[in-house]
């Protein structure tokens, strides 16, 4: 970028900036929104509360089935094969 092009364009600095600013929050947003971790949490602590005995294996076989729907959904979606599901 030439010294002309950068003078002529410098009272647009402040939306380059705020631009820039969006794009760093709309990365973070969808980070989060594609995040697997909690989804992996939550499984193995339902595996847990099986080993202790505080589950069944149906109520497990339940809850587990809903997790990895939850998890695969996520993966497609990261993958841009699918927007990100909505909060359950």
């Amino acid at each position: 970028m030439g010294l002309l092009t950068q003078i002529l364009t410098l009272p647009l600095a402040p939306v380059r900036g705020a631009g820039w600013v969006v794009n760093r929050l709309l990365e973070a947003a969808e980070e989060e929104a594609y995040d697997t971790t909690p989804v992996e949490r939550q499984l193995a602590e339902l595996e847990r509360e099986l080993l202790a005995g505080h589950i069944d294996e149906g109520e497990f076989d339940r809850r587990e089935d809903e997790l990895l729907d939850r998890l695969e959904d996520l993966r497609r979606a990261r993958a841009g094969a699918v927007p990100p599901p909505g909060p359950q």
